[in-house]
């Protein structure tokens, strides 16, 4: 299996889910990787981990998406791997609930959220986000 670690969707991905007309909610598994050390692109000094930078990001984010009538399902630390064997594990997961795949992209496409992302921006290594929906297995 072949894993591409990224920051951002491609454009196709975030037009397919902003042409999504399904109103049922999009729930969103992030798996998380951060910088030892937080690196803005506009070469300002900081003291920060990628971690602590992403938080700055992560708070404000769930504040606008808990505005905008979603919800954070669940966030926490990846602590050790149980099945199969990866490079490296995941720093961080989290599980975000949006009211639809056209309001995630609406959300996290507003400008507050845009001005957020130089935090996250700067404390991530990379990122895996999946869309998730319940299913009988």
């Amino acid at each position: 299996m072949d894993i591409q670690n990224a920051v951002y969707p491609t454009p196709e991905r975030i037009a397919a889910l902003a042409g999504d007309t399904a109103r049922e909610p999009a729930v969103m598994l992030n798996l998380l990787k951060f910088r030892d050390r937080a690196a803005y692109a506009d070469g300002r000094a900081s003291a920060l981990t990628g971690r602590e930078a992403y938080g700055l990001y992560g708070a404000g984010m769930k504040a606008v998406v808990e505005r905008e009538g979603g919800r954070v399902i669940f966030a926490g630390q990846a602590k050790g791997l149980v099945i199969g064997e990866m490079a490296a594990l995941w720093d961080a997961v989290a599980v975000v609930e949006y009211p639809s795949a056209a309001d995630f992209v609406r959300i996290v496409t507003l400008p507050e959220v845009m001005a957020l992302a130089v935090h996250r921006e700067a404390g991530l290594e990379g990122q895996i986000l999946i869309r998730v929906a319940a299913a009988e297995i």
